[in-house]
């Protein structure tokens, strides 16, 4: 059981940061030249520059949104590790820092996508399916959440009945 939840804790911390990697890669390159095709990204940087945005704010701004995440997610993971808290309840914890990844997106989105947005006079929303791939994601760890936590519950108690009637 041990293993099991070192593995869960380190898979989940790992899968975070994947989705923290793509939100921020979407947020800082995949959007602004979706948004603005035929012009490279020092182009578009170089147009925002200009015009007085922060392309340097921004991108910390992305940057910390997605550390946030991955911080979380390793912090947690030890916590309930120390806590020797099973791995259905350490899956269903990074599980809801996957779902908050929504938030998170668009909140990295508006730093830079306002500002590409603004300079260039398209929209200011989600110009790639990346983001779509981002929201899907969130929704199907939202819904992962109950099943992991209904499953995980079933499977500990019949365990333990085991372990009762074994003794």
């Amino acid at each position: 059981m041990g293993r099991t939840r070192i593995v869960v804790g380190v898979v989940g911390t790992l899968v975070v940061a994947a989705y923290a990697a793509l939100l921020a890669v979407n947020a800082l390159v995949l959007d602004p030249l979706a948004a603005v095709p035929g012009q490279s990204l020092a182009q578009i940087h170089a147009e925002l520059t200009r015009q007085g945005f922060s392309v340097r704010g921004d991108t910390v701004a992305v940057v910390v949104v997605a550390l946030i995440g991955v911080l979380l997610a390793a912090v947690l993971s030890v916590l309930l590790l120390v806590t020797r808290a099973p791995a259905h309840v350490i899956a269903a914890v990074l599980l809801a820092v996957v779902v908050m990844g929504t938030p998170a997106s668009y909140v990295a989105a508006i730093a830079i996508g306002m500002d590409v947005a603004d300079a260039f006079g398209v929209g200011g929303g989600d110009h790639t399916i990346w983001a779509g791939v981002l929201y899907v994601t969130s929704l199907v760890a939202l819904v992962g959440i109950p099943v992991v936590l209904v499953v995980g519950q079933a499977a500990h108690v019949r365990r333990t009945a085991l372990r009762t009637h074994a003794a």
